[in-house]
C-alpha cells in the first residue's frame, strides 16, 4: 500500500483490511511512521514518539476490537499511558513518565488502536492555537504559515495531513471543534462526562472539559464514541444514557429539523465566515431543515466572568501542584507568561467567587436547554475568521491585554457549549476562496448526540470532505520545508 492509497481509507477501514488480512497491523504502522517522518518536519505535530512500544504491541495483536490494528495518537495533555511521557506541551512536566495508564487510554486500547505517538498541545491545553514553549507551533497543512488551531492543534495537523485517519483530542472551551475547523475535519465534543477522565482527574475545569477525537470520517467518530463512551468506577457525574449504538445514528435520516441560527450584533464576523455560513444555511433548506435566527438570552458578562474563573482557578491549582511535584519554581523558566497570569488571577479568586461560577455555568445550561424547547438544533460558526497566522495569539507575551482581545474576537462560539455540558460538533463544509477550511457548528440538547450523529451523516453524504482533503494532502507531500517553517 503506499501512502495515497492509505489516505483513501478512514480508520474503520483500514480495520477492514487488517481483519480480511489485506494487510497486517504492522504493515499499516509502518506506513503512519513512513508518514510521519517525511511529514512532521514540516507540521511539528507529533513531539512524543512510541514507535518502538508500538511495534511491539502490533506484534501483539490479537485481532479484537473494532478498530484492531489502526495507527493512533494521543494528546498530549492529562490522559495517560505509563512509562510514556505526557507534558501538557509545559516545560515543567518536561520528560515527566507517567506512572499508570488512564481508563480513557486503556478502552482506546481494547478498540484496537496501536499508539504510537502523543500529539503537540499549547501549555496545559489553554488556549486556540499550539504554540507552546516547550515543542514550538503547530502548523496547519492547508498553510504552513497558518495555526493548526487549539488546543487539540497537533491531533488535528496529523490527521488532516493523512499520518492518521483519526486521533485523540480533548474540548475544555473548544478544543476539538476549532483545531477541527481549523485543518477541515470533524469534531464532535460529546455530552458532559461521556467519556471518563480518571483515574487522575475525574473531571476538568468544573466539568466544561472532555476527550473525544478528530476524524476525517463521522463513523469513525461515532465508532470511537460506542467503544469509549460510559463513566467509570467513582466518577462524580453520569452522562445521559445511552440505548442504541452511535455508529447506528449516521445513517438513519434526522427528519426534518428547526435550526436556529446564532446571531450576535456584538460579535463581528469575517466575511469569509459569513459566506460560507450562508452556504450552509442555503444546504440545511435544500435538506428539508428550516433555519431562522436566534440569540442566546444570557448575560455574555456573566459567561465570561464563569469561564475566567473557572478556568483561571484550576490553573493556579495546577501550576502550584506541578511544581510542588517537580521540585521546578513557578516562573518563566518553566511557565508560559500568560499561564503565570492567568494562575495569579485564579488565586484572587475566593471560594464563593468559583461556587457562583458554578451556578452560572448551571443556569446557561438551563437558558439553553429551553432554546432546545424550540430549536433541535442550534447553528453557528466555529470560529470567527479562517484560520490565523502563526504567532497571532502568542501565550508567552507580556502584553495580555492584546492577547485576551485577540482570543475573545477569534473564539467567540464554543465555550458556552462547554459550559453547559451540551455535545457540539463542528462540520468541515466549506473552505474559503483561498481554500481555508471553515468549520460549521451544530449543537444539541444534553445527552443528544444521536441527532447530531444523524445530521453530520446526512450533511457528510451531501457536501463530502474527503476529496480536498485528499488533493491537499498531496500538495503536502510535495512541499519542500522553507526557511521560515524550520
Amino acid at each position: 500500500m503506499n501512502d495515497l492509497e492509505y489516505f483513501s481509507y478512514d480508520a474503520l477501514g483500514l480495520a477492514e483490511l487488517v481483519r480480511t488480512k489485506q494487510i497486517s497491523s504492522s504493515e499499516l504502522l509502518e506506513i503512519a511512521i513512513g508518514l510521519t517522518e517525511k511529514l512532521d518536519p514540516k507540521l511539528n505535530a507529533i513531539p512524543i514518539k512510541h514507535y518502538d512500544l508500538a511495534r511491539e504491541n502490533s506484534k501483539n495483536q490479537n485481532n479484537s476490537g473494532i478498530f484492531n490494528g489502526v495507527p493512533f495518537l494521543l494528546k498530549d495533555l492529562n490522559n495517560y499511558l505509563e512509562g510514556t511521557i505526557t507534558s501538557g506541551g509545559s516545560r515543567v512536566l518536561e520528560n515527566i513518565k507517567a506512572d499508570h495508564t488512564s481508563e480513557l487510554v486503556n478502552r482506546t486500547i481494547d478498540s484496537g488502536l496501536n499508539i504510537f505517538g502523543k500529539t503537540n498541545s499549547p501549555e496545559l491545553g489553554l488556549t486556540v492555537t499550539t504554540e507552546p514553549v516547550l515543542y514550538g507551533p503547530t502548523r496547519n497543512p492547508w498553510d504552513l504559515d497558518r495555526s493548526s488551531g487549539g488546543s487539540s492543534g497537533g491531533a488535528s495537523s496529523a490527521v488532516a495531513s493523512g499520518i492518521v485517519p483519526m486521533a485523540q483530542a480533548s474540548d475544555g472551551g473548544g478544543s476539538i471543534r476549532i483545531p477541527a475547523s481549523c485543518c477541515g475535519l470533524f469534531g464532535l465534543k460529546p455530552t458532559r462526562a461521556r467519556t471518563p477522565l480518571g483515574p487522575a482527574s475525574l473531571e476538568g475545569w468544573g466539568g466544561q472539559s472532555i476527550f473525544h477525537c478528530v476524524s476525517v470520517s463521522v463513523r469513525d467518530s461515532a465508532a470511537l464514541l460506542d467503544v469509549t463512551s460510559g463513566h467509570e468506577k467513582g466518577a462524580p457525574y453520569r452522562s445521559a444514557h445511552q440505548e442504541k449504538s452511535f455508529l447506528e445514528q449516521i445513517n438513519i435520516e434526522p427528519g426534518n429539523l428547526k435550526i436556529g441560527y446564532i446571531e450576535d450584533p456584538n460579535i463581528t464576523i469575517d466575511k469569509d465566515v459569513k459566506e460560507i455560513m450562508d452556504s450552509t444555511i442555503n444546504l440545511c433548506t435544500q435538506l428539508g431543515h428550516t433555519v431562522e435566527s436566534t440569540k442566546i438570552d444570557f448575560s455574555s458578562e456573566e459567561i465570561s466572568l464563569a469561564i475566567v474563573t473557572i478556568i483561571s482557578s484550576n490553573v493556579a491549582y495546577v501550576v502550584k501542584s506541578q511544581s510542588l511535584s517537580t521540585g521546578r519554581k513557578v516562573s518563566n523558566e518553566f511557565f508560559e507568561k500568560v499561564t503565570l497570569q492567568m494562575a495569579e488571577n485564579g488565586n484572587n479568586f475566593s471560594a464563593s467567587d468559583y461556587v457562583n461560577a458554578i451556578k452560572i455555568n448551571h443556569r446557561l445550561g438551563q437558558e439553553l436547554e429551553k432554546m432546545f424547547d424550540r430549536y433541535d438544533v442550534l447553528l453557528s460558526p466555529v470560529l470567527a475568521s479562517p484560520p490565523v497566522k502563526i504567532g497571532t495569539i502568542d501565550m508567552n507575551t507580556d502584553d495580555m491585554k492584546t492577547y485576551v482581545e485577540r482570543l475573545t474576537q477569534y473564539s467567540p462560539f464554543t465555550g458556552i457549549f462547554n459550559q453547559s455540558g451540551q455535545p457540539s460538533m463542528s462540520v468541515p463544509l466549506y473552505r474559503t476562496k483561498d481554500n481555508l477550511p471553515v468549520g460549521s457548528m451544530f449543537s444539541a440538547s444534553f445527552g443528544n448526540e444521536n441527532l447530531l450523529f444523524s445530521l453530520a451523516g446526512q450533511l457528510e453524504r451531501s457536501e463530502p470532505w474527503t476529496e480536498c482533503l485528499s488533493n491537499m494532502r498531496k500538495k503536502l507531500l510535495e512541499t519542500k520545508i522553507g526557511r521560515a517553517h524550520v
